[in-house]
């Protein structure tokens, strides 16, 4: 990462420090910190990654902006396929099965058995992918990073 842009964002953590930390102590607490991560490198890091994922969004939203379905469709097919097969597995299947088994008859109750259960565990991954939700944010917060504010 360029170094111009790493000390630019010290000179602005430290002004920041001096305006919401009045006290003495809490304010040179503060700047230690500040001090520390400059010194593991947490703070390039954690630059490097939000500029990634500012790349990221403007990826997305030229993606959006296509006038050809091809290339900005293929997000939504893919939210509305992960939605009709959690729909399917949580909502529809569940109910039939309830309907038949309570109210059919044993001829359609065999019927019913022989409908596709879909393997939603390889789904999920795409799903939880295009909604934003991984294990790295989890494990984000359990070392108490604070997300960068986009």
């Amino acid at each position: 990462m360029n170094p111009l842009v790493i000390s630019g964002l010290f000179s602005a953590a430290e002004s920041l420090i001096e305006r919401f930390f009045p006290d003495p102590e809490k304010k040179a607490a503060a700047q230690l910190e500040l001090l520390k991560m400059q010194q593991n490198g947490d703070l390039a890091k954690l630059a490097s990654e939000t500029d990634l994922a500012k790349l990221q969004i403007q990826v997305n939203i030229e993606e959006a902006k296509h006038a050809n379905i091809f290339v900005s469709g293929w997000r939504p097919a893919t939210g509305w396929t992960c939605a009709a097969a959690f729909a399917y597995s949580y909502v529809l299947l569940p109910f039939l099965q309830f309907v038949v088994f309570t109210f059919g008859t044993a001829e359609m109750a065999a019927q019913l058995k022989l409908a596709p259960a879909l393997e939603l565990s390889e789904m999920v991954p795409v799903l939880f992918g295009m909604l934003g939700l991984s294990g790295l944010r989890t494990a984000e917060r359990i070392k108490g990073v604070v997300p960068p504010q986009i």
